[in-house]
């Protein structure tokens, strides 16, 4: 199956520009010691490695459909010593065949643009959270494509494609009984919303 449409892997330079502290980012959304949790569409763990220092002991599993960035992410979680990191290779539109348990977190980030049916994927995240769980949705902001540089260059999603915050929680909400507890601002291009049960 083909990934969400128009997303991507960034090299990890422009990512670090963007966001130069991703576990600052993630302790902003209150990611909790002991919370097992599923990046989907994790790439090769930009934000993968620093939740599973948040979360240890509990597992945080990384789902991509890219193997070789599953690679590369191995490779990282064997160098910083981070046993709970388990990677999976599999499609998010099937969330629930790929888990081995249930998981208090579900994070999705700069992805959710590009999912052909939210409908169908949000319902499938609902079915994985426990009873109390979490679905934490980071957005690019629906701004012009070229005044979202990284490096000078422009980045992010064409404009086309881009969701506001109020247009992501209703295709959540229209999907699924989660409740939005919380939207932050995170700079300088993006939102995150985060959901519970």
């Amino acid at each position: 199956m083909n990934r969400f449409q128009n997303t991507r892997q960034p090299d990890w330079d422009w990512w670090g520009k963007l966001w130069p502290t991703p576990g600052e980012t993630l302790r902003e959304l209150e990611l909790s010691t002991g919370d097992a949790l599923v990046e989907i569409g994790s790439g090769n763990g930009y934000f993968t490695l620093p939740a599973a220092r948040i979360m240890a002991p509990a597992p945080v599993y990384a789902l991509d459909l890219d193997s070789s960035l599953l690679e590369e992410l191995e490779h990282f979680a064997n160098q910083q010593e981070l046993d709970n990191v388990v990677s999976i290779h599999g499609d998010a539109r099937s969330l629930a065949d790929h888990l081995p348990d249930l998981v208090d977190v579900a994070l999705i980030a700069n992805t959710f643009h590009g999912i052909d049916n939210p409908t169908t994927f949000v319902e499938g995240v609902v079915d994985v959270l426990t009873d109390d769980g979490r679905f934490i949705v980071i957005n690019w902001r629906d701004l012009i494509q070229e005044t979202t540089t990284v490096a000078g260059e422009p980045r992010g999603p064409p404009s086309e494609l881009r969701l506001s915050p109020t247009e992501a929680q209703e295709l959540v909400k229209e999907s699924a009984d989660l409740t939005l507890v919380e939207q932050i601002e995170i700079p300088p291009y993006h939102y995150a919303l985060i959901f519970e049960r």
